[in-house]
């Protein structure tokens, strides 16, 4: 008996598509934007990096079907995919504003042309048969490979390196020899809606999933209930897999305008239950499956189901799609997030307005039974955010403390702090006093930590001043010399950089604790430390330890001047006046040299608990001959 071959025809169709989703939901709004964070530009030089990206989006989905160089699909794919493949590895190295901002354009630029010249020529990668099948298998597998755990959860280098490397693939792909002929045929059937309605359905599609995708990014308390966890990102990439499937049979047998109309529906139930926090678990289900609706729909209408006569007419009706609904529409829903950091109804309403009345009058004259189900889903999603209105306002909020709290857990604090004091160690000294266990089981969720790569965090509301937190979360080096913590700086852009300064601050026990008291003030250091300090080494260690605050030049004392309780002393110049005249040399160096290690309280004066016994004792002495200078002159 001869067995029958396994038809693999099309995984050219669906490797593409799935590569072109992983590299543009992973890289270029995710792990860029991380990258960005990490590297400092924030405020308006994000915003004009972001907006390089924008503009090359759109001026390549425009120019992508006029242009007259490589005339060839797949020689036009493969310089698509060098161009976003070389834009993720080149962020993974040092970059200023400017280069940010050609590594941004390159970004678009590459995905412009990309996007709008597969979705031209897709059915030449598709195969024969079951081509919406095809489409809506790829869209759902690079939804999926996005919430892959271990890849959405991986650093912004990993995931950049990760989206390089998809690139080369899809170059590999795009090697193969199409499995379709190069007639311009489709087996998909086609949409009689007008293209400018179409066009205006895509666009309130991707503000509102932009807008709602930010929101839930940005929030804490919704991130927790959505994105966080394995469970939640399986679950989230499943969801979208099964409902891409859906699409594509739905496109098939109930048309376009139907999944629209459906992909708006689940969507605007998101927006509404994103309202309220405690229903971002029901949110995070309807969300993904209004996604995955209107991503295959964004896919296979220029691709298969546009009346176009011809490969350029198709090339720039996507043009028109991908540069105002993908590019402009997720602009306007970013801004939307970031302004009012909510969908209002009034919007959801005129959206709806946008997607569901053509299809309505439609239904109204030939299925009237659609037409009840949709008018049944519409009442649900009003009856839910009327619901969720009227219990807001009586829903008990958060303090910052408690916000802070969320935002120290969504941002992975854990994974490189402790909160806890080890008892009979040194610990007790540097960052004590210990609490007990019992008291660190009662907090929920527990946060002692993964590992403790920077210092522990238990008692650090009682070392560290407010100004001193919100100037390290801003700059870790510039204020902790050789710290290799990142930059929280984009935190500020809203409350939860001062959220999270305020829950810092809560991270204390008995301020007063007799016995820790006694031990830092009876601490002096070693008496081989003190016989092998030098001023040489104090004068270098006064640079990158102290003068950022103590120099008239010190760039934290510059930065944060009108904000310090007291502006830090030049130390270069003048005294230190926390230590008496009167007191003995010797009294004044160990003085200072606890000041050096504990810090002062109530003050901005932070200490510096993790430096040696013999770096504090030349500090202090180095100090302690400063101290000597003003009073050789009196």
């Amino acid at each position: 008996m001869q067995r029958s071959k396994v038809n693999w025809s099309g995984w050219q169709g669906v490797g593409l598509v799935a590569i072109t989703y992983v590299y543009f939901l992973i890289f270029a709004q995710f792990a860029f934007l991380k990258r960005l964070a990490i590297l400092g530009i924030a405020d308006a030089h994000l915003k004009a990096v972001m907006a390089a990206m924008a503009v090359g989006g759109i001026l390549f989905s425009l120019l992508a079907p006029r242009l007259t160089f490589c005339p060839s699909p797949q020689l036009r794919l493969r310089v698509a995919f060098v161009a976003c493949g070389a834009a993720a590895a080149i962020s993974l190295g040092p970059l200023g504003l400017a280069t940010s901002m050609a590594v941004s354009l390159s970004i678009g630029c590459g995905l412009g042309l990309l996007t709008v010249t597969l979705v031209t020529y897709l059915r030449l990668w598709l195969g024969t048969g079951n081509q919406l099948l095809k489409v809506g298998l790829g869209t759902g597998i690079g939804y999926l490979l996005c919430n892959f755990p271990p890849l959405f959860t991986a650093s912004p280098n990993v995931q950049a390196l990760t989206s390089a490397i998809l690139c080369a693939v899809g170059i590999g792909v795009t090697l193969t020899q199409p499995r379709q002929s190069s007639t311009d045929t489709a087996t998909a059937p086609q949409s009689s809606v007008p293209f400018v309605r179409v066009l205006a359905c895509f666009t309130a599609l991707v503000w509102l999933d932009s807008a709602a995708f930010f929101i839930v990014q940005s929030t804490p308390a919704l991130k927790a209930g959505t994105w966080e966890g394995t469970l939640h990102l399986w679950i989230n990439g499943l969801l979208h897999l099964v409902a891409a499937l859906a699409a594509a049979w739905w496109l098939r047998r109930r048309g376009l305008s139907f999944v629209l109309s459906l992909a708006f529906i689940v969507l605007a139930c998101a927006c509404l239950l994103l309202l309220d926090p405690s229903r971002a678990l029901l949110a995070s289900a309807f969300y993904p499956v209004g996604v995955s609706l209107y991503s295959v729909a964004l896919v296979a209408y220029p691709s298969l189901l546009a009346p176009a006569s011809s490969a350029a007419e198709r090339g720039r009706q996507a043009g028109w799609i991908y540069a105002i609904a993908g590019w402009f529409g997720s602009a306007m829903g970013i801004g939307m997030g970031q302004n009012l950091g909510h969908v209002p109804p009034a919007f959801v309403l005129l959206a709806g307005a946008i997607v569901l009345l053509p299809a309505l009058l439609g239904m109204l004259r030939q299925r009237k039974r659609e037409l009840l189900v949709v008018a049944v889903m519409l009442a649900a999603a009003f009856g839910i955010q009327r619901a969720i209105s009227s219990t807001h306002a009586n829903a008990p909020q958060l303090s910052p403390a408690e916000r802070g709290r969320q935002v120290y857990i969504s941002e992975g604090c854990i994974n490189c702090h402790s909160q806890y004091v080890r008892p009979n160690t040194a610990d007790d000294l540097m960052w004590g006093p210990a609490r007990s266990v019992e008291d660190l089981r009662r907090e929920r969720p527990p946060l002692i930590g993964n590992r403790r790569q920077g210092p522990d965090l238990a008692e650090v509301g009682s070392r560290r001043s407010p100004l001193w937190l919100k100037a390290h979360f801003d700059d870790p080096p510039e204020v902790s010399h050789a710290s290799f913590m990142p930059s929280y700086a984009y935190l500020f852009r809203d409350r939860r950089g001062d959220d999270l300064v305020t829950y810092v601050q809560t991270l204390h026990g008995d301020a007063n604790d007799d016995q820790h008291l006694l031990v830092k003030r009876d601490w002096s250091p070693s008496t081989a430390a003190v016989a092998a300090a030098n001023t040489i080494e104090g004068d270098r260690l006064f640079s990158v330890h102290c003068a950022t605050c103590h120099a008239e030049n010190g760039p934290t004392r510059l930065k944060w001047h009108a904000s310090f309780k007291r502006l830090p002393p030049d130390l270069r110049v003048g005294p230190f006046l926390h230590v008496s005249d009167s007191a003995s040399p010797s009294d004044r160096k160990d003085r200072l040299a606890r000041i050096v290690k504990f810090g002062i309280a109530g003050t901005d004066m932070p200490g510096h608990e993790y430096l040696s016994d013999e770096n504090i004792a030349s500090l202090s002495l180095w100090l302690a001959q400063g101290q000597l200078k003003p009073m050789q002159h009196q």
